[in-house]
């Protein structure tokens, strides 16, 4: 197993333990950050938990919840970790069940590996780009690891769509002008499509184990939110691809705001 990689899901797998504890009080607290979204007692727990494992690695990290470095020191950064270490707080809140913990590591811009666990299912997500193999390991109720990299475990997106069906991951918090002109021109072309709703970012993990076939994501994101995701989509050998450059996501950039994006084979 790749070093970083076994480090990188011991992390998020105890961090989705911490976010558990709290998703379980009878009341969870919010306040709001500078930029108006939500921010709980897991999010701080489980930031904690992961810096404590990413720290004892050689390669400085960018977490939503840590202070952000300036570009002119993260510039030199040919390799860095890319964290959220709760990606859909909306949906914590909710208490919807539709959460991750995001780690990926970056080199020279690109995903190498990517991690997204889901704490209420249990189900781990697990890439490295360069074998071009990505995993979905189910977890048991103590959240033990089991075996990894088994066969039986290899995720796979459709390998074709047909006119029939197209089917559109959509935001369940998310869904705007832009992305219901997309459905409404796919449906000139395919005689079905259908939405599929996710939050977080299990809307990459949809298309990447074939369960969805494209994600239109025209609404803000920030590399956190995207990270992990894009490692797990490009090792199975789909494309997310920036509507602004028309080539893939960059990540630790001078603004860690990402352009809109399309996730497709």
């Amino acid at each position: 197993m790749n070093q970083d990689l076994d480090i990188a899901i011991n992390a998020a797998v105890d961090a989705g333990k911490v976010i558990l504890k709290v998703y379980g009080l009878p009341v969870i607290e919010t306040k709001k950050k500078s930029d108006s979204s939500p921010l709980t007692l897991a999010d701080t727990k489980a930031n904690a938990k992961i810096n404590s494992y990413l720290r004892k690695t050689d390669y400085p990290i960018i977490s939503e919840e840590n202070k952000q470095k300036d570009f002119e020191e993260r510039q030199h950064w040919s390799t860095c970790w890319i964290v959220d270490p709760l990606d859909g707080t909306k949906e914590f809140i909710k208490r919807n069940g539709e959460f991750t913990v995001n780690i990926a590591l970056c080199k020279d811009g690109n995903p190498i590996l990517g991690v997204i666990y889901v704490p209420v299912t249990k189900a781990l997500y697990y890439a490295d780009v360069n074998s071009q193999k990505a995993f979905k390991t189910l977890l048991d109720d103590q959240h033990r690891i089991p075996e990894l990299f088994a066969d039986k475990d290899r995720i796979y997106p459709r390998s074709e769509t047909k006119n029939e069906l197209l089917r559109v991951v959509g935001s369940r918090s998310h869904m705007n002008a832009e992305t219901t002109q997309f459905i409404d021109e796919a449906k000139l072309d395919f005689e079905k499509v259908e939405v599929v709703s996710k939050g977080s970012s299990l809307k990459f993990c949809l298309v990447a184990e074939g369960e969805a076939d494209v994600y239109p994501r025209f609404a803000p994101t920030m590399e956190w939110d995207t990270a992990a995701g894009h490692a797990i989509c490009s090792a199975v050998g789909l494309r997310v691809i920036s509507q602004e450059t028309r080539s893939d996501l960059m990540y630790n950039k001078a603004n860690l705001l990402n352009s809109h994006f399309l996730v497709r084979s």
